[in-house]
């Protein structure tokens, strides 16, 4: 089994609420599966001013690492060998450096820590 697993919580375009949900249910079920890693994406927002899903994602996951349910998220913009949550993050799940989006600054991904 994978240490990284990626979800498309934007595929069939779902609301908010529905994405929120694709979250939780993956986090969940990563943890009982003992993954270290995923990778959401969620898209950066077609108008271009920062898409309803990816802030409101970003905002669960915040809330998620304050309750300590996961240890920690890093955004696709940040998702570099330069930031110190990403290199914490290579330490812990090596396989994060073959992800082709590291070092891409691609803010319609984000990745979770478990």
């Amino acid at each position: 089994m994978s240490d990284v697993k990626v979800v498309n919580i934007k595929f069939d375009m779902p609301d908010s609420d529905d994405a929120i949900r694709r979250v939780t249910y993956n986090i969940r079920n990563s943890k009982v599966l003992g993954t270290r890693a995923i990778k959401f994406i969620h898209g950066y927002g077609s108008t271009g001013a920062g898409g309803v899903i990816r802030v409101k994602t970003r905002r669960y996951l915040s809330e998620q690492k304050r309750k300590g349910y996961i240890k920690d998220y890093i955004t696709g913009e940040n998702f570099s060998i330069f930031d110190e949550a990403t290199r914490r993050a290579l330490n812990l799940c090596p396989e994060l450096r073959n992800d082709p989006d590291l070092d891409r600054h691609n803010n319609g991904i984000t990745i979770v820590i478990l």
